[in-house]
């Protein structure tokens, strides 16, 4: 079955094709054979069908990339170009050799894309890179451990060791990986999350008493209008379009608020429907607000105060007074400050017009039932947190949360990063969950909040931590400040990195470095007691079960579970009352700890196979309960800062092509911008190009301006003259990561500001 690693060609961004022609509607036939082409060259017709499948459905497995929910009638084609692409990425025949780390030397390796290294193939065997060599060589499951377990026993303090983790880690695996941690005696483990939706946490944690979305997915067919901020999902979350078609079928509006008019928030063509095949698809959005970068909590506190003057001219029918005096706390502040709001400033913020900032309040106020819907494009910015509480205050006003149609609804971008953050894969877990923890397993976990992703990197670079350790994902590539990352990461004395594939941080790592393969999600996991499956959490809080349907891809891997289980049997020993030799040969062992733990776990093995799964509690969605210190919700007072631009500057905003999942890059094409063999882009509106005297196509140096004066700078990048809103760019994640400061984070949660970055552009330099 497994097949060695092809020749892969590294692209050459001087064959870059543009065509100047955004599309204007998203999936159909193209969608099809964009999924089922690769699956089809690099699995074969067998295994792509026992993969594809099986995805999203109840007796198959979850899919890997975004965590989109599943409906409760699943089709026989539950998934999207971009779940197909993810599912062919982790589930290819093709595997790298034990010759293959003879030939590439991590120096070298470290000069290749992000593409060519995941294309080599899945990883098989253990290797080592011993400290001060260039060559990663494969070692024994034994020897790995152990070199693992001696450095780890060897540090003067737990706390010099971090254990990140990834969203595609299963609940059972984070919950033994949090527990290893915590009886290790540390609080750190910093996760994806806090790189992306820990804003949102962060807000509606402080308003609404839980961090997690207020809706299920029925709801969007019962919505009235449905207000999508910050957010692509034709291409990061594909499947929300289906929703949105229900929505609009069922008769809501649709409001789409982004600085780049995206295809899939215009037209959908449904691949399983007539109509999205030889007809016209769907229609998405009726309204399309092209808010500048930073603009949306100004757009926000605008509809608010439209909102409130509507109720002064017409007292009592308008706000939800029986809902606010009931269930909120902050009305009289909220009225207040917003009563001077400066209409010219939120102008200026947002470059829209009055009418249109008109029209959107319209909708909102004929409307009973409302959703808003946002992704990183809000909540990566300095005043993230900030504008989150302004899409809360905005909801509450009108009651349009803990109703039918209507609520809060962060998007995750990760498959289970919600469900490993529920499992305890955080750096500050409230004293409730370590108090059951330690019960149940019979220790005190430390209590000192540990350090997030941002942190980390500054505890490397400063030397404070030694032991750098990775649940899955690419933290050299994902995070800020790329090359203070590099230099962090190479400053620990070890990094280890538990994979599936190639990525970037196993190129750039600490003096010594671990990389341990393991199975992925569409592999069947059989352990001692018989077949083993884990459980995810997506994103509006619904947990199942999920089943791998194919053999492994080699015979030596080990799940996730089994690497923590015998990882924590080689550093602790018989240190707390934890069967790790159990918990390998039987999940359901975990589970069992699992429903005495975590709230909303009980009786976790009987729920999980219930058809379907079973649904977390939610306060706000279930009774209108708020875990707040008042137990109410809370309409919170926050200072307008739009983001400052000097003459001559833009605000970038970095993003995914279509043929990425975060860091994975599974092509070179973005086909919905007209972008083909390259990714070396940035994106400018002609107005813009013209102002500042450049042109399309034109190759330019994109810098960085920030106070520390430190050179960033993106070297010969194209200009593609685009639709954006003026005074605004983007590019491409990971790419763009190198602008982005490391002390350029949201306020309090401590997400990189990825969203809002001042550049200039330069022609670029000779040579």
């Amino acid at each position: 079955m497994a097949r060695k690693n092809p020749r892969v060609e590294e692209v050459n961004e001087a064959d870059i094709e543009v065509s100047g022609h955004p599309k204007t509607w998203v999936a159909g036939v193209p969608g099809v054979y964009h999924s089922m082409e690769p699956a089809l060259t690099h699995m074969g017709v067998g295994r792509a069908a026992k993969t594809l499948l099986a995805l999203n459905q109840k007796d198959g497995f979850d899919c890997m990339s975004c965590a989109w929910p599943d409906p409760g009638h699943r089709k026989t084609f539950e998934f999207c170009e971009n779940g197909a692409k993810a599912v062919t990425w982790e589930a290819t025949p093709v595997v790298i050799g034990s010759e293959f780390w003879a030939e590439h030397p991590v120096s070298e390796l470290r000069q290749r894309s992000e593409y060519w290294l995941g294309m080599q193939g899945r990883l098989t065997e253990p290797v080592y890179k011993p400290a001060g060599e260039n060559h990663y060589r494969p070692v024994s499951w034994e020897q790995a451990f152990t070199l693992v377990a001696d450095k780890l026993k060897g540090l003067a303090s737990p706390d010099q060791a971090t254990f990140y983790t990834s969203g595609r880690t299963s609940n059972e695996a984070a919950f033994l990986y949090q527990l290893f941690v915590r009886a290790y005696g540390t609080n750190n483990l910093p996760d994806c999350s806090n790189m992306c939706h820990e804003s949102s946490g962060w807000a509606m944690g402080q308003t609404i008493g839980i961090g997690k979305a207020t809706i299920s997915y029925d709801d969007f067919a019962k919505a009235d209008l449905i207000i999508i901020m910050g957010q692509n999902p034709g291409t990061n979350h594909p499947r929300m379009l289906t929703a949105l078609e229900e929505a609009k079928e069922a008769g809501a509006s649709i409001v789409a608020v982004n600085p780049l008019p995206e295809a899939g928030l215009m037209r959908y063509k449904n691949p399983q429907k007539v109509k999205g095949i030889v007809g016209r698809g769907t229609d998405l959005a009726d309204q399309f607000m092209q808010v500048r970068i930073g603009g949306d909590m100004a757009l926000l506190q605008a509809i608010s105060k439209r909102v409130l003057d509507a109720e002064a001219a017409n007292p009592g029918t308008v706000l939800d007074h029986q809902f606010l005096a009931e269930h909120c706390e902050g009305l009289e502040e909220l009225k207040a400050h917003l009563a001077g709001l400066d209409e010219a400033a939120v102008l200026e913020a947002t470059g829209l017009g009055a009418a249109e900032i008109d029209e959107l309040a319209d909708r909102y106020l004929r409307a009973e039932k409302v959703i808003i819907t946002w992704a990183m494009g809000i909540t990566q910015h300095k005043k993230g947190v900030a504008t989150i509480k302004e899409i809360i205050n905005l909801l509450l006003l009108r009651g349009n949360i803990g109703k039918p149609g209507a609520g809060a609804s962060p998007i995750r971008g990760h498959s289970n990063v919600q469900g490993d953050r529920t499992m305890g894969i955080w750096e500050q877990m409230p004293p409730a969950f370590m108090d059951a923890l330690g019960k149940e397993f019979n220790f005190d976990p430390p209590r000192d909040h540990g350090i997030d992703a941002v942190e980390t990197v500054r505890q490397m670079r400063d030397g404070g931590i030694k032991v750098f350790v990775a649940m899955g994902g690419n933290f050299v590539g994902a995070i800020s400040d790329t090359h203070a990352a590099f230099a962090a990461m190479e400053n620990t004395e070890l990094s280890v990195q538990i994979s599936t594939k190639l990525n970037r941080s196993h190129t750039v790592t600490g003096d010594a470095a671990l990389i341990l393969p393991t199975m992925g999600r569409t592999e069947i996991d059989m352990q001692e007691s018989g077949p083993q499956f884990v459980s995810v959490e997506d994103t509006v809080c619904a947990v199942h079960a999920s089943h791998g349907t194919v053999k492994p891809v080699a015979p030596g891997l080990l799940s996730e579970v089994a690497i923590v289980s015998r990882l924590a049997r080689e550093v602790l020993g018989d240190s707390v009352q934890a069967d790790w030799a159990g918990f390998e040969k039987n999940y359901d062992l975990i589970r069992d700890h699992i429903s005495r733990v975590v709230s909303g776990c009980e009786d976790y093995n009987r729920k999980i196979r219930q058809d379907g799964g079973f649904v977390l509690p939610n306060g706000p969605r279930d009774s209108r309960t708020f875990s707040t210190p008042t137990g109410k919700a809370m309409l919170t007072v926050n200072e307008l800062e739009p983001v400052e631009r000097p003459s001559g500057t833009l605000i970038l905003q970095s993003m995914r092509s279509h043929d990425q999942f975060n860091t994975t890059i599974y092509g070179n094409n973005d086909r919905y911008r007209g972008i083909k063999k390259g990714r070396e882009v940035v994106f400018v509106s002609p107005e813009d190009l013209a102002e500042l005297g450049l042109s399309d196509g034109q190759h330019v140096d994109v810098h960085g301006v920030y106070q520390d004066k430190v050179e960033r700078v993106l070297r010969n990048f194209r200009l593609v003259s685009y639709p954006t809103a003026r005074g605004c760019a983007a590019a491409y994640y990971p790419e763009a990561n190198v602008l982005v400061p490391l002390d350029s984070v949201a306020e309090g949660s401590q997400t990189p500001a990825s969203k809002a970055v001042i550049v200039r552009l330069e022609p670029a330099a000779a040579g």
